[in-house]
C-alpha cells in the first residue's frame, strides 16, 4: 500500500473547517486496513434505515422479474408484434457518447499503473487520490492508442489540443474536477458506416447504409469504481482514477433503438480490431450515455441547440449504460415516456436519467447541467500538446485491418457466408477466426492438392458447427477448448483423403474434445478405435439399400408419387446404422438411393 494513500486520513486536517463542511457536507472519509477508502453517508433520522432493502432480497426480487419478462417474451414468441401507431407521428433522435478505456500501460496523468483486477487502491500516485499540492503529469504515450482510435474511426487529428477542468463534487471524483478535453479535442469530424449486417434498423437507411458522424474524440481522465454496500455505505477504489478515457460523441444521426445499439457495437468491434481499447462492455471497459429526443414529424422542435443540429426536440441524457441490450431497451422507454408526456400536453425537461437492467422506465437522476454548471475552464498545470503529422501517417499506415475488411477476407479465403464469416470474427475477440486459419494452412501444406476454398469452408463449419455445438451442449466457453488447430487439421485430413467417414470423424472429434486422449496422436486413436474407413463394394452398397427400400414400401411411394425427396435422408442413414462401423460413406449411400429411387 502506498504511503501517500495512508495519508488520506490527514486530508480533512489540511483543510479549514469552513472548507472541509464545504467539500464533504455530511460525508467522512475511512480508512479500512488500507485496501478500501468508504464513504459513508450519516442519516439524519432511523427511519430511512427501515426503509433499505436488503442486498440479497433486492437481487431476488431482480432476479425475479427478469424471469418473468423472459416468461412472458417467450409466451409470445409466436405472437406478431403490435406496431405502435405514435411512431408514424412522432421521430425519434438520439446521440450516443460512447467512453472507452485505452489500452496503456499507465494512467493519464501519473506513472501509476492501470489495473482492472488488482487489489483495490494498490496502484494510487499521489495525484490520483487528489493530495494537496500534487500537479498532473501527462503520459504522452497514452497519445499512441487513442490516435489509433480515432484513425479508425476516420476522424482528423488536430494538431493542437488542450485539456480542460469539468468541475462537479462526488464521491468518485477526488478532485472535485475532472480532467477532459471540452474546448480544444485531439480529433474531430469522423464518421461510422453502417448497413444491415451491423444490426440497424432498415427504416434508418439510405442506400441500404446508415451514416452517423462523429462531432469529436477527446481524452478524458476516469474516476474511482464505486461499490454501494446498502444500506448507506459506498467502497471506492481509486485504481481506476485518472485510467486513461476517450469520450466519442456522435451527432444525433440516428433514429430507431436497434440502430442505435449498432453503434456502439461497431465502435466496440472498431476499437478492439486497432487495440485501442481491449476490455468491452461486458467487463466494463466501455459505456455509454445516449440523449434521446422525440418531435412531431414535419415540425420543428422546440429543444435547444444540440451538438450544432438544431430544431429538435428537448433531450434527456441516459447515463452509464453498460449493455448493448441496455442501450436499446432504454431508449425505447425513454421515447415511449416522452411521447406520452407530450401527448398529455406536458413539457420535456432537460434532466439526466438512469436505467436498471430489467426495468421497463428510466428514471429522473437530476436536472440536466449544462456548460454554465460545469465551470469548464483551461487547466493551468497542463500545457498545449502537439501532435506532428508525421506520427499520425506511421500510426495510419501502420493500423490494424478493420473488422469488416477481416469478414470480407474470411468470406474469400474460407468460402463462407457473410453472417458465419462475422460469426466467426466477432466470437472470442476474434480467437475462432484465428484457429481457422491455422488449421486450414496446415492441411493445405499437408494436402497440397485439396481445392483452398473447400478446406477452407469445411474448417469454418467444423469450427462453428461442430466445436461449437458441443460447447453449447456442455455450456462451456471458446478458453474451454482442449483441441488445437493440427488436432482438427488431422481429422479433416483424413476426412477430405476419405480415410474416415463423417460419422467417425465427429466422433473422434469428440473424443479429442473430452479431453480423453490427450497424449495420442489421432492416427493413433484411429488405429486404435478401428475407426479407418473399409469401403464396400458397389454391390454391397446397392443389396443394403434395396434391402431397407424393400423393407420401408410407404415411404418409397411417398418418395417417388408425391415428391417427397426429403424423405430419402431416412435411408441413408439407416444404411450408415447397419453397415458395420466405418464402411459407409454418407455421400455414396445418398447417390446410391437416389439412383435406385430414380431421383
Amino acid at each position: 500500500m502506498l504511503d501517500a494513500l495512508m495519508s488520506l486520513t490527514r486530508v480533512p486536517r489540511l483543510l479549514s473547517r469552513r472548507a472541509s463542511a464545504l467539500l464533504y457536507g455530511p460525508v467522512f472519509l475511512s480508512i479500512n486496513g488500507g485496501h478500501a477508502v468508504g464513504l459513508q453517508r450519516r442519516h439524519q433520522h432511523d427511519a430511512s434505515k427501515a426503509d433499505a432493502v436488503p442486498l440479497r432480497k433486492q437481487l431476488k426480487e431482480e432476479a425475479k422479474a427478469r424471469k418473468k419478462a423472459a416468461k412472458a417474451a417467450k409466451s409470445d414468441v409466436n405472437t406478431p408484434p403490435q406496431k405502435d401507431d405514435r411512431l408514424s407521428k412522432w421521430e425519434l433522435t438520439v446521440g450516443i457518447e460512447v467512453h472507452a478505456e485505452l489500452n496503456t500501460a499507465h494512467k493519464l496523468f501519473s506513472r501509476a499503473q492501470t489495473s482492472t483486477n488488482a487489489t483495490p487502491n494498490t496502484h494510487v500516485a499521489p495525484f490520483d487520490a487528489a493530495l494537496p499540492g500534487t500537479q498532473p503529469q501527462f503520459q504522452t504515450a497514452t497519445l499512441i492508442p487513442a490516435i489509433r482510435a480515432a484513425l479508425a474511426l476516420k476522424c482528423d487529428i488536430q494538431p493542437r489540443s488542450s485539456f480542460d477542468r469539468k468541475h462537479y463534487f462526488y464521491q468518485d471524483q477526488p478532485n472535485g474536477y475532472q480532467i477532459t478535453q471540452y474546448y480544444a479535442p485531439f480529433a474531430r469530424n469522423g464518421e461510422l458506416v453502417l448497413t444491415a449486417d451491423d444490426g440497424i434498423d432498415p427504416a434508418d437507411a439510405t442506400d441500404g447504409k446508415v451514416v452517423v458522424r462523429i462531432k469529436q474524440v477527446q481524452m478524458e481522465q476516469d474516476t474511482a469504481k464505486s461499490t454501494h454496500q446498502l444500506p448507506s455505505t459506498y467502497l471506492m477504489d481509486f485504481n481506476r482514477v485518472s485510467h486513461p478515457l476517450i469520450e466519442i460523441i456522435s451527432l444525433p444521426d440516428i433514429h430507431s433503438p436497434a440502430t442505435a445499439a449498432a453503434v456502439v457495437r461497431k465502435i466496440q468491434a472498431l476499437l478492439r480490431a486497432v487495440d485501442a481499447c481491449v476490455a468491452g462492455m461486458e467487463t466494463g471497459g466501455l459505456r455509454a450515455d445516449v440523449n434521446v429526443s422525440v418531435r412531431r414529424r414535419g415540425e420543428e422542435g422546440s429543444g435547444e441547440e444540440y451538438a450544432g443540429v438544431r430544431s429538435l426536440g428537448t433531450r434527456t441524457e441516459i447515463k452509464n449504460l453498460s449493455s448493448f441490450k441496455a442501450v436499446e431497451d432504454s431508449i425505447v422507454a425513454e421515447r415511449d415516456r416522452q411521447i406520452a408526456v407530450l401527448e398529455a400536453g406536458g413539457v420535456i425537461e432537460g434532466e439526466t436519467r438512469g436505467w436498471t437492467i430489467g426495468s421497463t422506465e428510466t428514471t429522473r437522476l437530476r436536472s440536466k447541467e449544462g456548460e454554465v454548471d460545469y465551470r469548464y475552464m483551461p487547466d493551468p498545470d497542463l500545457g498545449t500538446i502537439y501532435i506532428g503529422q508525421e506520427l499520425v501517417d506511421h500510426l495510419a499506415s501502420t493500423l490494424p485491418e478493420a473488422p469488416e475488411d477481416t469478414i470480407v477476407r474470411a468470406m474469400d479465403d474460407f468460402a463462407l457466408s457473410r453472417k458465419d464469416a462475422t460469426t466467426l470474427f466477432s466470437q472470442d475477440d476474434g480467437e475462432r477466426l484465428e484457429f481457422c486459419a491455422k488449421t486450414a494452412d496446415i492441411i493445405l501444406s499437408s494436402v497440397p492438392s485439396q481445392d483452398k476454398a473447400k478446406v477452407g469452408k469445411m474448417v469454418g463449419n467444423w469450427i462453428l458447427h461442430e466445436i461449437g455445438g458441443l460447447l453449447t451442449e456442455d455450456n462451456r466457453s471458446w478458453a474451454d477448448v482442449v483441441i488445437t488447430p493440427q488436432m482438427l487439421a488431422d481429422i479433416l485430413s483424413n476426412l477430405l483423403q476419405r480415410n474416415l467417414t463423417g460419422r467417425n470423424a465427429k466422433q473422434l472429434l469428440q473424443q479429442v474434445y473430452r479431453g480423453d486422449a490427450m497424449n495420442k496422436s489421432v492416427e493413433q486413436l484411429i488405429d486404435e478405435g478401428n475407426l479407418r474407413l473399409r469401403p464396400m463394394g458397389e454391390d454391397e452398397y446397392r443389396q443394403l439399400a434395396q434391402s431397407i427400400l424393400d423393407e420401408n414400401p410407404d415411404m418409397v411411394q411417398a418418395i417417388r408419387e408425391k415428391g417427397q425427396k426429403g424423405k430419402a435422408m431416412f435411408f441413408v442413414g439407416q444404411m450408415v446404422r447397419r453397415a458395420e462401423e466405418g464402411t459407409v460413406e454418407a455421400d455414396r449411400a445418398r447417390q446410391v438411393v437416389e439412383k435406385l429411387l430414380g431421383i
